[in-house]
């Protein structure tokens, strides 16, 4: 079985960035004794908010929250004048390989796909992740979403075991289209309760944003992480999957 986890960490700080919260955060990863952990606006470095928090990580944030238990990879898709910030993939199992690809639809709003490829004991076949956080415009959105599909097609025709799991921004669901519908993909929320979860905003979640798809598992339980502590810990929920390879 594997346990998976998505969440946009808001760069490690609660909602209104009124406080840094990556040290409750990580205590939060932990109770939930995840395999595989896709994490959106991850700050790689932010100077400013070094000397801002005293208890600011002195390594990037997805280092941080990987501590000595899990492997990581960390795609930088946005460089600033404070450092730079992007997406990243923790996993208990051995990574083989991980790219970034630019699926950025103009300059102003930097976006990359995180492919990363992990060695799970006794498969056959290694996983695919993919760790996404799509534009928040439409257009951008689609043109984003034509980058996965090519992407997954090639998988797909190999029969490989994929998770793609992230924000998606997609609150006209338009993602499940393509992803279920046109590759077969299956999203955790929709198997295991009939409908995508809410995830955002994490005070009052509303929005369905959020998503683990998965192909080549079967879906044992999934939820969105409401209440305490995850509503204090970023503007978004985390949202959980526990998988069975079909």
């Amino acid at each position: 079985m594997l346990r998976v986890v998505t969440l946009n960490i808001h760069k490690g700080l609660s909602q209104f960035n009124r406080r840094m919260v990556i040290h409750e955060l990580r205590e939060g990863l932990r109770t939930l004794a995840p395999d595989l952990v896709f994490l959106q606006e991850v700050a790689g470095l932010h100077r400013r908010h070094a000397l801002r928090f005293d208890a600011w990580p002195g390594e990037g944030q997805h280092e941080f929250l990987a501590g000595g238990e899990l492997q990581h990879v960390y795609g930088r898709n946005r460089v600033h004048q404070y450092g730079h910030f992007g997406n990243a993939v923790l996993s208990r199992f051995p990574i083989v390989s991980s790219e970034n690809e630019d699926v950025s639809d103009h300059r102003f709003e930097r976006r990359g796909l995180l492919h990363t490829v992990v060695r799970i004991p006794g498969w056959k076949r290694n996983l695919h992740c993919l760790c996404v956080h799509l534009s928040l415009h439409e257009r951008g959105r689609r043109r984003q979403l034509d980058a996965i599909a090519a992407r997954l097609q090639l998988l797909a025709d190999q029969r490989l075991p994929v998770i793609i799991a992230g924000d998606f921004n997609d609150w006209r669901l338009r993602a499940s289209a393509i992803l279920e519908k046109s590759l077969g993909m299956t999203e955790v929320s929709v198997a295991a309760g009939g409908r995508h979860g809410r995830t955002f905003p994490s005070l009052l979640p509303l929005l369905r944003l959020d998503r683990i798809y998965v192909r080549g598992f079967r879906v044992l339980r999934s939820k969105v992480h409401r209440g305490a502590p995850w509503s204090l810990l970023s503007d978004h929920l985390a949202l959980s999957a526990e998988l069975e390879r079909a």
